[in-house]
């Protein structure tokens, strides 16, 4: 798992409930490690799509809502959300 005690930055991790090929709970564990093992409190989210799989959701505008989260949490994290 190469998850030791020291400062992490921040993430938000996401998965889809329906992804065949990363089953939900492996990033689910991964993110409660590194919550358990951190030594920092930058911020670690996790977002679970509930009817995501591997490629992430389907149809243009779910793609475009997953898209316009990581940049508003890219953006905020930059200091340049309004």
């Amino acid at each position: 798992d190469n998850v030791v005690p020291q400062d992490y930055p921040a993430m938000l991790v996401t998965t889809g409930l329906w992804d065949s090929q990363v089953q939900y709970f492996e990033p689910a564990k991964w993110v409660a490690r590194l919550r358990r093992l951190r030594t920092n409190r930058a911020p670690l989210l996790l977002r679970t799509h509930m009817e995501a799989g591997h490629g992430g959701r389907s149809g243009r505008f779910q793609q475009y809502r997953e898209l316009a989260e990581a940049y508003a949490f890219l953006l905020d994290q930059a200091g340049l959300a309004g």
